[in-house]
């Protein structure tokens, strides 16, 4: 049961051939800087192999024929075919809670969500119609970012606004990373050994884009994220949650246009508008040099996390697992010490060697006699789209 997840961005494709038998990768490439004239793929075979090749790529349809010319090439995909292709879409608004079979009515439903999400979504349905294109005959599922977190309460899911906005708009919190979240959550109850439907955790998804969910019973019921990935916690160039009266001040002292507003909010903020670096192992090298900018971008990154992981315990109440995943949370062990110190309230116990090194892809870093577990869990976002792509076919079937 051959399974292709593709993963559509704004100038970049990653996708990835999986085995959902014994879930063997059988091959896994990158198309990045499309529409540059030095595009680059990158792809590697089950055996080891790997080839990079740097060449002009107009568009994503160029992009997506070079994939799927690589999936005959290197004879991942033979007669046997696919079973299925499963899309990652990040805003599936309030219409898609659960991975969907991809019609031409459902593609035009994404089509008018993607105001939501107009730095994702469009790129989404770029490789959406490509694949279609491609392989007509083939089934192919959406599996959206959002979907985990529709279980939100409307207490949690409503901004304090005009309920019209809401109602007639979609103005609500949606969240994000649900694919990474509900992974992580499933991964940490087994490491528990709990039914995930017995199980609270506080998960933080930490890459360059980052948010923390609260989980009780195995469901999501608070999200840092909000309508977009802009809210939440600072970010490598997003500035997560800020006063919205800045946005005003903006416009009216700087005389900023809501383009150049959007823009500065997420791609020139997060530690990148403290130091000008978004990558954390740079920002941390120049920190231990003494670059004051740098350690002020650690400093308040840490301190955002911290004050979510408080406010999700009193969501909660009792806790049974504290997760870290993603880029940075799953290699960042002094963020990850930040994170956990004085938190003995909490019941947080951290074992310094274990944060170190913790035992990969999944491994405990808290004290035995902690009383609550901490995590460290490697998320794999494609393994969970092609395991909810397959179970939503396999039901329909």
């Amino acid at each position: 049961m051959k399974t292709l997840v593709i993963n559509s961005g704004s100038s970049s494709i990653k996708y990835t051939v999986i085995n959902l038998e014994d879930q063997s990768r059988l091959l896994t490439g990158l198309i990045e800087r499309i529409a540059e004239t030095e595009s680059l793929h990158r792809y590697s075979l089950s055996d080891g192999s790997t080839q990079n090749a740097i060449q002009p790529i107009a568009n994503h349809q160029q992009a997506l024929q070079l994939l799927f010319a690589t999936l005959s090439s290197t004879k991942v995909v033979g007669n046997d075919g696919l079973f299925c292709i499963g899309h990652r879409v990040v805003h599936g608004g309030e219409k898609f809670q659960q991975p969907t079979l991809i019609t031409d009515s459902v593609l035009a439903e994404i089509a008018n969500i993607s105001p939501l999400a107009p730095l994702h979504n469009p790129a989404n349905l770029l490789g959406i119609e490509e694949a279609r294109r491609q392989m007509p005959d083939t089934p192919q599922i959406a599996v959206f970012d959002t979907a985990f977190h529709h279980t939100l309460p409307d207490y949690a899911y409503h901004y304090a606004l005009p309920a019209n906005l809401y109602q007639q708009h979609g103005v609500r919190r949606y969240g994000f990373h649900g694919t990474s979240h509900a992974y992580v959550a499933k991964q940490a109850a087994l490491l528990l050994g709990k039914p995930l439907q017995e199980t609270n955790l506080i998960t933080l998804h930490l890459g360059n884009g980052a948010s923390v969910s609260a989980i009780a019973n195995g469901v999501s019921v608070d999200t840092s994220m909000g309508m977009t990935p802009l809210e939440g916690l600072m970010m490598g160039t997003r500035s997560g949650d800020i006063d919205a009266g800045i946005i005003f001040y903006l416009s009216r002292c700087l005389n900023l246009s809501s383009q150049a507003i959007e823009n500065l909010l997420n791609k020139d903020s997060g530690c990148k508008g403290i130091c000008g670096e978004n990558d954390m192992r740079a920002i941390h090298q120049r920190a231990e040099s003494g670059d004051q900018s740098a350690q002020l971008a650690l400093a308040m990154y840490a301190y955002r996390i911290k004050k979510y992981i408080g406010a999700y315990f009193a969501v909660l109440g009792q806790v049974d697992a504290l997760v870290f995943t993603g880029g940075i949370g799953e290699n960042d062990a002094w963020l990850r010490e930040q994170c956990c110190e004085n938190m003995g309230l909490f019941g947080i116990a951290l074992d310094s060697e274990n944060n170190q090194s913790p035992t990969r892809p999944s491994g405990l870093i808290s004290q035995t006699n902690s009383k609550l577990a901490v995590l460290v869990i490697a998320t794999d976002e494609e393994l969970e789209i092609a395991l909810q792509a397959n179970q939503s076919l396999s039901i329909k079937q």
